[in-house]
């Protein structure tokens, strides 16, 4: 599970995959539509997990809260 950060749209994107540098690549490259209108996209948080099922749970419970300020708090732990 990870978290990007765009400086051009102040915004933060949560996802969840196997390949974290491609996917950042990804991310960076406009694959999504979403994602390509924020490049570039920094990686500033990863969890790990056992499987993708495992992370995709987690991204999804960070979605739902909807909570910036507690994202914010996630990544200054982790610095």
């Amino acid at each position: 599970m990870y978290i990007l950060y765009s400086e051009k749209l102040n915004k933060y994107y949560i996802g969840a995959c196997i390949n974290m540098e491609r996917r950042l690549y990804e991310h960076n490259i406009g694959h999504s539509k979403f994602t390509s209108l924020g490049i570039p996209w920094k990686l500033l948080y990863t969890e790990q997990f056992e499987d993708l099922d495992a992370a995709k749970k987690r991204e999804l419970q960070l979605k739902r809260m909807k909570s910036r300020k507690y994202i914010e708090e996630l990544i200054s732990k982790k610095k």
